[in-house]
This record gives C-alpha cells, structure tokens and sequence, in this order.
C-alpha cells in the first residue's frame, strides 16, 4: 500500500470520527419506505432506477446516504433535479429514508465486454505509474463499499452516474468528499477512457 493511499485514509479516519459523532439519530426503515414516495418517480419504488442518470439507492449504505442527502439539503452538493426535494425534510426524515434504501437490495447491472479488462485492471489493481491506488481498498472487491465507515456502495450502479460523478470529481464539479479529497485526487489521474472502463466494469459488479 503506497505512503498516498495510506495518507488519505488516515485523514478519513479522522474526518469519519467527527462525522459519526454527528449522526446520532437512527433511523426507521418501516417509516422511511413511507417517506419516499416522491423519491420513487426518479429512483424506484425500492432504489433500483430504471433511468441510468438517476442513481440506484437500494443497499446503499445508511451512513453515506445520510451525509449525501444533508448536503444536498444544506446546497454543499448540488445536484438541479433535487433542488427543493428535501427542503421540508427533518433529520429524522433523513434518516428513515436512509434506513429504508439500505434495507433493500440492489439490482445487478452488466458491463461491457470490450471494456472489462482495463476496468477490472484499475478497479482491483489500481495503476501504479499513475499513483492510483485501487478502488478495492474502500469500495471492496465487490463494489459493496464499507458501510460502517461512510464508503459508498457503487457495485452494479449505472455506469452513466458513476461516469458523470468522476468526471465531475475530476473537474472540481463536485466536492463534497471531505478533507482528505480523496476522490478528486484519484479522479484528477484518470483519463476519460479510464473512466468509462471503470464505470462499466463497476455497473457488472455483485
């Protein structure tokens, strides 16, 4: 594990301690499947979305879905199709509906063939002339991510969304992966075929 990956999650231990003494409140599943009938439209009944530019939710983990949907209400992530959702929204709202997506099971999605190998290559090996680590380390070999400690679930997400969030982590469109920055850092080194072999490959995994 090279000294830049190890750096980065020493600095996310610390940022995830502050976060977790944040999140007190916990969340009700039963409630929280109630409280996403409006989210149903874009992200499904259960969190799997039909449409590939809405992202799938179902599995995702209660603690990164927490933060996203903070700061989404409170502008630090932008995202123009939510303006307003969550406006009359509490925390304890949040946290249902967190709750409830991670209580459901995700849908499998497929990768394209051509596309697979130099996916698979960065996905679970990283590339060590460009300083990436791989992105088993915090999202595991299988995509399902680390709930406890706020790294998100990606396996079998649309490969549209996953392509669009590291091209805007790479573009500073998007921010809000802490301190550390890690996903700015790792997106900043990938070309853009190396982002679409990517998202491919983490749309095909379970």
């Amino acid at each position: 594990m090279n000294k830049f990956f190890v750096s980065l999650l020493l600095t996310m231990g610390v940022s995830g301690i502050a976060q977790a003494a944040s999140t007190a409140l916990v969340g009700d599943a039963a409630a929280g499947q109630a409280k996403t009938a409006v989210c149903g439209a874009c992200h499904g009944p259960d969190g799997n979305s039909m449409a590939p530019n809405f992202p799938k939710l179902a599995g995702q983990g209660d603690r990164y879905l927490l933060k996203q949907l903070h700061e989404i209400k409170d502008g630090k992530r932008q995202i123009l199709e939510m303006t307003g959702q969550l406006t009359n929204l509490n925390d304890q709202d949040l946290a249902d509906i967190a709750a409830y997506y991670a209580s459901q099971k995700s849908s499998v999605g497929a990768a394209d063939p051509a596309l697979v190998a130099r996916g698979e290559e960065l996905f679970r090996g990283g590339d060590l002339q460009k300083g990436l680590p791989a992105c088993t380390g915090c999202h595991a070999p299988d995509g399902q991510g680390n709930a406890p400690a706020g790294f998100p679930h990606v396996g079998g997400q649309h490969a549209s969304y996953i392509e669009k969030q590291l091209t805007d982590f790479r573009e500073g469109d998007r921010t809000n992966d802490g301190d550390s920055m890690i996903m700015r850092a790792i997106a900043a080194k990938l070309s853009n075929k190396d982002i679409k072999a990517l998202a491919s490959y983490i749309q095909g995994l379970h």
